[in-house]
């Protein structure tokens, strides 16, 4: 009986501190290019790159709202997503995230990007997308 009351107050401390994960580390996300890139040739994927600024609100929207989704993550997992802040919320630019808008040639937020494991541009939409829009995105459809 002891062990089953630990283990339902270990669960019970535990839950709200998974939950509590951001949904931008469910689906596996990279936080730079060439992890992402090592990652997409191991398991033959591409990779969806979303570049955001922290003081975007569609980037925010996106991060909160679309990409914790059932659809959204069942997109997410037939991709390696990497996520790149550009810009923090003092507009302050982020070395790699600056890199990636100049090498893209990025001009808003959030610019989402399919490219390839070598780094080729598939695809590309700018602006947020609601699930079904992301995951038709993603899909190339």
């Amino acid at each position: 009986m002891r062990i089953a009351q630990l283990a339902a107050a270990l669960l019970a401390t535990t839950l709200p501190i998974i939950a509590a994960v951001p949904a931008s580390h469910s689906a596996g996300w990279e936080h730079g290019l060439a992890a992402a890139q090592k990652r997409a040739k191991a398991e033959k994927k591409l990779i969806f790159m979303d570049l955001w600024a922290e003081w975007c609100g569609p980037c925010q929207m996106l991060q909160k709202k679309v990409f914790p989704t059932p659809t959204a993550q069942a997109a997410l997992a037939k991709v390696v997503p990497l996520s790149i802040m550009v810009e923090s919320l003092d507009g302050t630019p982020n070395k790699e995230g600056k890199q990636l808008a100049d090498r893209f040639k990025l001009n808003a937020y959030p610019t989402l990007l399919v490219i390839d494991a070598d780094g080729k541009e598939l695809r590309r939409n700018v602006g947020a997308l609601d699930p079904d829009s992301l995951a038709k995105f993603i899909a190339g459809k």
